[in-house]
């Protein structure tokens, strides 16, 4: 316990302690600006007592949003994201933004920009072709995320954590399944490592020294086809070899093609198919078994995949999924993992870490039951706790609204 909660580094910065806040969609940006809304939720988990919060996610071009009421990271945005950061900090943790392109699991629709993917495909979101970028828009996407980072810098953030997971674009350029290119970005393992690798580079280079660099990667897809966790491992040892990045959080799962293995539990299917506008609400209802399956739930879930994550690597790694009590962190320490990332224990109890740091017996109140995920689409949540935030308006001058509660 004294190990966890103790002080501990992550490249140039220093965290209170090794508990990250993850990235979940919070679903509090109605006009695609920060809202005193997302602050408080940010805030309120800084006070429970984590080292870092993660805001998600801050797509670093209009069209690499999974709709177009997320935040994507221009000059406009700086203003709210300031104030985001000033709160955390006065609550005494650090603050990271996810940055990263949705790729194919982007709206096009909602967006009214295309959706990219590696290779040719539809889109079943925004119910069109996806354009694949050409060499051209591929350096324009390394640059995005480079300038998104330098905005991050700007806005007061620690730490910046590149999206390379979920089937996202980066994810999906490293899927063998998704990506048949014929260029120097498509077909070995090298050549789809390719775009991750110059992100990673590009925003160490945005940030230097400053901000900490942290990449959620893909340990396996999920789905036959896609990337898995030999082809996996290969990718992390070049980004350590690289050098840029000061951690790797390890995740699973597409958001495109597999969403639940990243959750495991329940699947919320009714759920779903009640909170997604028709014909979505149908094709739920049709297939919502084969797009939703069922993974039992049990602590620290993805660590047989990370232990060989472990054992190959030096640099620091975050141990995501299952991780809910001492018990959950105690093992990722024993099991040499750097810090460990929890997201649905904390929607329900933002305030965990202090009880835990009170009582080493405590136990999460978070059942699994996955009801949080439909809750994207209209505001992020745990549907048994008590809503006691009124969604606000954008933060785009320089005021800010009182806290509602």
């Amino acid at each position: 316990m004294t190990d966890i909660f103790a002080p501990a580094r992550l490249g140039p910065i220093t965290l209170r302690n090794r508990v990250i806040k993850a990235a979940t969609f919070e679903a509090r940006t109605p006009d695609a600006l920060v809202t005193d809304d997302l602050i408080e939720f940010h805030r309120e988990v800084a006070a429970g007592g984590v080292g870092m919060t993660t805001v998600a996610y801050c797509a670093v071009a209009p069209g690499g949003r999974t709709d177009r009421h997320q935040l994507w990271m221009r000059p406009e945005a700086v203003a709210g994201l300031r104030k985001l950061t000033d709160r955390v900090h006065a609550e005494g943790a650090a603050v990271s933004a996810q940055i990263g392109h949705a790729g194919p699991v982007a709206n096009a629709a909602s967006n009214r920009a295309p959706a990219l993917a590696p290779s040719r495909m539809f889109s079943p979101l925004g119910m069109r072709p996806m354009r694949v970028p050409d060499a051209a828009e591929i350096r324009e996407l390394i640059g995005a995320h480079a300038e998104a980072a330098r905005l991050a810098e700007q806005a007061g953030f620690d730490a910046v954590e590149i999206h390379f997971g979920h089937n996202y674009l980066v994810s999906a350029f490293l899927s063998p399944l998704l990506n048949r290119r014929k260029d120097g970005y498509g077909g070995s393992v090298a050549a789809r490592a390719r775009l991750a690798r110059e992100i990673a580079r590009a925003v160490r280079e945005a940030v230097g020294d400053r901000l900490a660099v942290t990449a959620k990667l893909n340990m396996a897809d999920g789905v036959r086809g896609g990337l898995t966790v030999p082809e996996s491992l290969q990718v992390a040892s070049w980004l350590e070899a690289d050098g840029v990045l000061d951690a790797l959080e390890l995740t699973a799962g597409s958001s495109l093609l597999n969403p639940m293995l990243l959750f495991h539990g329940d699947a919320p299917r009714r759920e779903f198919a009640r909170a997604l506008p028709s014909p979505a609400r149908w094709g739920m209802r049709a297939v919502g078994r084969v797009f939703l399956k069922e993974y039992p739930y049990r602590d620290t879930y993805l660590l047989d995949w990370a232990r060989q994550f472990r054992r190959e690597l030096s640099m620091p790694l975050i141990l995501l999924g299952g991780i809910t009590d001492l018990d959950g962190m105690t093992t990722a320490r024993a099991e040499g993992f750097d810090f460990v990332a929890m997201g649905r224990a904390l929607l329900r109890e933002p305030n965990l870490l202090h009880r835990i740091r009170s009582d080493q017996a405590t136990r999460s109140a978070c059942i699994h039951c996955n009801r949080c995920m439909p809750t994207i689409y209209e505001r992020t949540r745990c549907v048994y706790r008590p809503d006691r935030t009124v969604p606000l308006p954008s933060l785009s001058g320089d005021s800010i609204e009182g806290e509602h509660t």
